[in-house]
């Protein structure tokens, strides 16, 4: 998966994914979290996405990074509950 930064301040950051997957659960874990404002766009399918963050609390660099955790938690759980079947 490729991560390209295209623009990025103290609480706003642009980045391209080529990923629709990962981007749209990192969206739903960020604004489940609080975050001012998160969302992709693409303008064609051939194109990668353009995911933007906003955030007048925490860093946003913080809050993907938290976001990134509670994901691979929740993962961590779900594969453990299917170890035990």
């Amino acid at each position: 998966m490729e991560v390209e930064i295209i623009n990025e301040g103290k609480n706003e950051i642009e980045v391209k994914i080529d990923n629709l997957t990962i981007a749209e659960i990192l969206r739903v874990y960020l604004n489940k979290n609080g975050i001012e404002f998160a969302a992709w766009k693409r303008e064609h399918p051939t194109k990668p996405l353009i995911f933007r963050v906003e955030s007048s609390g925490k860093t946003v660099k913080k809050a993907i990074s938290e976001a990134i955790e509670e994901i691979k938690k929740d993962c961590d759980k779900i594969v453990s509950c299917l170890k035990k079947k």
